[in-house]
């Protein structure tokens, strides 16, 4: 439609009635000289017709458009664009009503599709993104965010036969925790892997009374003061509508959330900006006499009067039972008396006083202020190599952040604090040495999703944050780590250089905070190493120590970091691969050993493949106690397709097209070869799950063995074994050895005398340490 060129070419300007152009298109309005100005028509040639608003020639203003296919729009248009708020109705019946920019839907909308499914909510160059409203025609509905077409973050799912999933997405699947509740009253607290419960998780049958929902309403969708935490940074990608996963079984609709009449008006900013799903989530499920998530303890169960005692502990992999134990609930004092210990407990350890009163909130305000700012003064420097005086005490980047903003600093909502960076230009290489991006990084953590506190693993007493897309951790550090770091740190960037496949820790940064009464928290920025949309089962943290190494049976939960005496198998992986794994950690601890360190760990991460018999325990209606809905109102496939592979996992040869090779934080150098495949680089193959490319550390299989318990009657030795995939890293290595806590410390654990201080020199502790993962990881059976 390139009508400007056209009206160049007339003859005549000023006003005119109607003008033929050359090209056969008619123009009936306004001019302003040679060009359309004001009100006008415009039909071309093949029937599309134009009438509204003209500014110099273009489409400017208010106007409708109707194509020769059909199709019409009404609303603004600017520059030729359909640019503002308008409607679209397309040849289908489909009809979008909501923001546009430059043709594409943009903003917030709402969309009828011709099937009758409705999407209510945010859109983003023409893909729902954001957070919004999903209805489809057979009754069901689902509320939360989008990404990329599908159903991704913190959502809100109902079905028409009174079931109902609120927790997390990815890809249009349950992915991570959450709960489902039953038609008939029954809930089931736990975690979900594509669509598959994985791991372990609690079921409450109807009629039990149930644990307090609060932290659930917290992390799931709304806070105690019902301030949303969805968040609005998701994406959709489809013309006709979600493609729901078979675990969702159907395709689903009910009326408009956003009312025609208050939602949507006619003025260009249109729909209401302070609408948010949880507000419409909330709605949905307050109308249920059990909302799942209810402020108060067991709203909804008050006219049950005999509630049952007994729930059921279970751990699932990929969609099968494997473990179930029943329990009986304590009674309602004893609950009262322990949730008191727990919160004088959990208050005596918090790490958040360390702002003497300030919540931790202006702790991760801060820490996001300073990154953004270093990392946007670093990156524009040219690229150039690292100088020994990069590492020295001069090379620091200091900076004050008023609350108001100064000529340097934005205005913010935090306290008033100083910001050091250390050794800027160093870390900034050993980012792009690991190939993160630099807008990435910013991104990841100091985006408006911003990150989130985890409970500290070790006794370390530190703070950890997450950053929500999982791929970044962040951990306050003592004066003397620090000190021990930056000494250390011209070695480390070193050895990373020089070894890519390294398990050493990946640090991405050194900062610290220093408020205006004197009081200082320092931070290092390091990649998580169990970033990976794969279900982590067991965590263990590996010294090669038995002493003080067995976790409380009681205090095991479903992230407790399990220690040496708790680890009951052995791994079994490719020739080459083991050989890959031992020559890497002789290299790591060889440089350890030279920087005088003892005392770090494995981190080792386990995920289980669930093996290929137990595939009948889930087809199986007899096997099992029936305790829960049938499968199809739980969302899992009722098409008879299996949902366990016949196969846990396959090495096949690398192919580069078909898996992600974007590096990543946890992401190690090359790709690994494998024995077995002919020395070829490879892939792991995980049916029914996807194609990852195996690294050292990251996506290694291998087959997990255990010998059961002893039993009278059987004469052979059984086995337990399972396919696996293992993640790995060597953390803990920011302490030296040479003070007389760690000293004896290490003496004990290594059964020496304190006195005898050369025994514990970092070759011995290197050598057990070795000596104990060879036979965790003893090879080939």
């Amino acid at each position: 439609m390139v009508v400007l060129q056209q009206l160049l070419n007339m003859e005549d300007s000023g006003r005119v009635d109607k003008k033929v152009l050359s090209n056969g298109d008619v123009y009936i309005g306004d001019f302003n000289g040679v060009l359309p100005h004001g009100k006008g028509k415009y039909t071309w040639k093949d029937g599309t017709v134009y009438e509204g608003d003209w500014e110099e020639g273009k489409m400017t203003g208010k106007g409708h458009i109707i194509w020769s296919s059909g199709s019409k729009y009404e609303g603004d248009f600017s520059g030729g664009y359909l640019h503002g708020f308008g409607t679209f109705a397309g040849p289908d019946g489909s009809e979008y009503r909501g923001a546009w920019r430059m043709n594409i839907q943009h903003g917030l909308g709402r969309k009828q599709y011709s099937n009758s499914d409705i999407y209510e909510g945010s859109w983003k160059e023409g893909m729902r993104e954001g957070s919004g409203r999903y209805s489809w025609n057979s009754g069901n509905t689902y509320i939360g965010n989008w990404k990329v077409g599908k159903m991704c973050g913190r959502g809100v799912m109902k079905w028409v036969n009174g079931d109902l999933f609120d927790g997390s997405w990815l890809n249009g699947l349950r992915h991570g925790s959450g709960v489902y509740r039953f038609a008939d009253g029954g809930y089931y607290f736990g975690t979900w892997s594509r669509g598959l419960k994985d791991g372990k998780g609690t079921f409450y049958p109807a009629g039990t009374k149930l644990p307090s929902l609060r932290r659930w309403s917290s992390s799931l969708c709304y806070d105690d003061n019902g301030r949303s935490s969805l968040s609005y940074s998701a994406s959709l990608n489809s013309e006709q509508g979600p493609s729901v996963s078979q675990s969702l079984s159907e395709r689903i609709s009910i009326n408009g959330m956003l009312r025609n009449s208050g939602r949507i008006s006619n003025r260009t900013n249109s729909l209401d900006e302070n609408w948010s799903p949880c507000d419409s989530a909330r709605e949905l499920m307050s109308r249920e006499p059990s909302c799942v998530l209810s402020h108060a303890p067991n709203e909804g169960q008050r006219g049950v009067q005999h509630l049952s005692a007994v729930v059921y502990e279970r751990e699932y992999m990929q969609g099968v039972l494997i473990k179930e134990r029943i329990r009986n609930t304590e009674p309602l004092h004893k609950t009262k008396q322990k949730n008191k210990f727990n919160m004088k407990e959990a208050k005596k350890k918090s790490c958040v006083d360390i702002f003497e009163g300030y919540q931790s909130y202006y702790l991760m305000l801060n820490l996001q202020l300073g990154i953004r700012y270093t990392v946007g003064k670093i990156t524009p420097v040219p690229m150039r190599e690292v100088r020994h005086s990069d590492f020295e005490d001069r090379a620091r980047i200091r900076m004050y952040f008023p609350r108001k903003g100064s000529q340097f600093t934005p205005p913010h909502y935090s306290i008033d604090f100083y910001w050091k960076d250390y050794c800027p230009m160093v870390f900034r290489n050993l980012r792009e040495m690991f190939k993160l991006d630099a807008a990435e990084y910013m991104m990841s953590i100091c985006g408006d999703d911003g990150l989130r506190e985890i409970s500290s693993p070790g006794k370390s007493g530190s703070i950890f944050y997450l950053s929500l897309d999982d791929r970044f951790v962040i951990k306050t550090l003592k004066k003397s780590e620090l000190k021990f770091f930056l000494k250390m740190l011209p070695d480390y960037y070193r050895h990373v250089g020089k070894h890519e496949n390294t398990l050493i820790t990946k640090f991405f940064g050194v900062h610290r905070i220093k408020l205006r009464g004197g009081k200082k928290v320092r931070f290092v920025v390091m990649g998580n190493m169990f970033c990976t949309e794969l279900r982590i089962h067991r965590r263990y943290d590996l010294k090669g120590s038995t002493q003080g190494r067995m976790t409380d049976k009681d205090k095991i939960g479903e992230n407790t970091t399990l220690k040496d005496c708790d680890l009951k198998y052995d791994f079994h992986m490719d020739k080459m691969l083991r050989e890959s794994l031992f020559k890497q950690l002789s290299e790591d601890c060889r440089f350890l050993q030279s920087q005088q360190i003892i005392d770090y760990s494995l981190l080792l991460g386990l995920h289980f493949r669930a093996p290929e018999q137990l595939k009948a325990v889930l087809e199986s209606s007899g096997t099992i106690a029936n305790y829960e809905s049938s499968p199809s109102s739980d969302g899992v496939s009722s098409q008879g397709e299996p949902l366990i592979p016949p196969t846990g996992l396959l090495l096949v040869t690398h192919e580069p097209s078909f898996v992600d090779t974007a590096p990543g934080p946890h992401i190690r150098g090359n790709t690994l070869r494998a024995y077995s495949l002919g020395a070829k680089e490879v892939d792991l193959l995980l049916p029914g799950t996807g194609r990852l490319r195996v690294q050292l550390g990251v996506n290694m299989p291998a087959q997990a063995s255990r010998k059961l318990e002893e039993v009278d009657s059987m004469e052979v030795e059984l086995f337990e074994v399972y396919d696996v995939v293992l993640y790995m890293g060597i953390i803990d290595i920011l302490q030296e050895y040479n003070t007389r806590k760690k000293v004896e410390h290490a003496c004990k654990s290594l059964k020496f005398d304190p006195l005898s201080f050369s025994a514990v020199e970092p070759k011995l502790y290197a050598d057990r340490f070795l000596k104990f993962l060879q036979k965790v990881f003893p090879g080939q059976p």
